[in-house]
This record gives structure tokens, sequence and C-alpha cells, in this order.
């Protein structure tokens, strides 16, 4: 009895750690002009990324844009367990000693050059229907990243299941390869999700894209009542992979 009792515990233990969706921390930094910016990716590469590394956070994604865009910015993705985890990374790193020496130079970096001008962070809690973050392909080289704002709160609700539901999986059939699908629920634009996509190239997203519209499940769902009016701006912006990116 007490056997066939451990065995159900493990297997809902699992299922709950299966299923628990990930916390997602999206910080875009806003870089100053004609301020050198090495300091900054020393940071990001020699001593905060190491360090969540360190406290059990993989998979951190470090993107610049594409393209000649000013100011030009610096996006860094974290993904935590839950919020607790994200609370407890940040209060760790106060007292992580190595981090905080390799992490000195920035810190001491004076005002006149210190290359950020000001940083965001949102916060987002994945979907249901992907509530873990998926590393990219090998190769990949463009990302996508779009935010949907909804007018309030039951049409951007409707949205998340228009994607839970249906949108994920023609993502997946017509190649829009899925990074993480996020609820954002602190930071500017709300009420609104983020997603993240990733390509090859601008040729692999061009032509795969070219796919979505036509798809049949798409042309059916996006003619249905319980969608209409869910979206009121949709912003995009290009990215592409920092050479100390772990995606």
């Amino acid at each position: 009895m007490i056997k066939k009792f451990t065995i159900v515990v493990i297997l809902f233990l699992g299922a709950f750690g299966f299923s628990q969706k990930e916390v997602y921390e999206l910080r875009e930094y806003e870089l100053k002009f004609g301020k050198p910016v090495k300091v900054l990716h020393d940071y990001f590469e020699n001593a905060l990324i190491p360090a969540l590394n360190k406290h059990g956070i993989k998979n951190i994604g470090a993107f610049e844009e594409i393209g000649d865009a000013l100011p030009k910015k610096i996006y860094l993705l974290i993904a935590y367990n839950d919020l607790n985890s994200y609370q407890k990374v940040l209060d760790n790193l106060k007292d992580d000693s190595v981090f905080l020496q390799a992490s000195a130079a920035y810190s001491k970096t004076s005002q006149e050059i210190f290359p950020v001008e000001r940083y965001v962070t949102s916060l987002f809690t994945a979907f249901d229907g992907i509530p873990k973050l998926v590393k990219p392909s090998e190769g990949s080289m463009v990302f996508e990243l779009r935010t949907y704002e909804s007018y309030n709160e039951d049409a951007f609700q409707r949205k998340v299941k228009m994607f839970n539901e249906s949108e994920l999986s023609i993502f997946d059939e017509v190649g829009l390869h899925s990074v993480f699908f996020g609820e954002k629920i602190a930071g500017p634009q709300m009420p609104c999700l983020t997603y993240l996509i990733a390509f090859k190239d601008m040729a692999e997203r061009d032509a795969n894209w070219a796919k979505f519209g036509p798809n049949q499940e798409w042309q059916r769902i996006s003619k249905l009542p319980e969608y209409a009016n869910t979206v009121s701006n949709i912003y995009r912006v290009f990215l592409k992979p920092l050479s100390y990116s772990q995606l």
C-alpha cells in the first residue's frame, strides 16, 4: 500500500512540475549615443549571466536590434521557474561575492561615460499552451519580438485563448518557431502579450510568415466572432543574438 502511494505521489509531483508555467523577465536597455558600451557587454557576459546560471537560471537570451535604429538597445530575456524564484535570485545576487566582484567595473563606471540611459523591465507569465521557454535551433540568427496590445482585459484574454487553443499549433505547422509566449503582468503597454519567434535568417522568416495567412485553420478562427477586436496595436522588432547569448 505504501509503495503504491509513493508511486502516486511521484507521478503527481512530476505532472505538476511539467505543467508549471515559467515567469519571464524581459529587460530593454536603452544606450546613450556615443558612449563606450564594452563595459556593459563585459558585465552581461562575465558577471550577470554567469551569476544567474550559478543560481539555476539557464538559457538566457542577449540580443541587439537588427538595423541602425536610434537609440540603440540591448535586450535580455531571463526565464525563472516562478515568481518566488525571480525574487529569490534577485536577493541572492545582492550577497553573491563572486558576482559583486565580477561586476565591479560596471558598478564603478562614472556617470559621464556610463553607457545606459535607462532600462525597462517587464514581467510575463508563460502561456498555458507553451509553459516553458523553447531553446531555438542552433544557427538561429533572426529573432522576431512581437507585442500585441488589447483595448481592455476581456479582449486581451480572448486573444490569449486564441493563441492557446489554435494559433500556437498553426505557428508550429507553418514554421514560426516559438521561443516564448507571455502574458504581461508588470510593465508598460498593459494589457498586452509578447512573444519571441526564431529563424535561421530573414528569408526563412518571410517564407514561413507567407504560409500563415492562407492557412485554413487561421482563416477559420480569424472569422470567429469571439475573437473579434482582440488586438488594437502590434509592435515588432527584429533582433540578433549577441556573441554571449545562450539562445
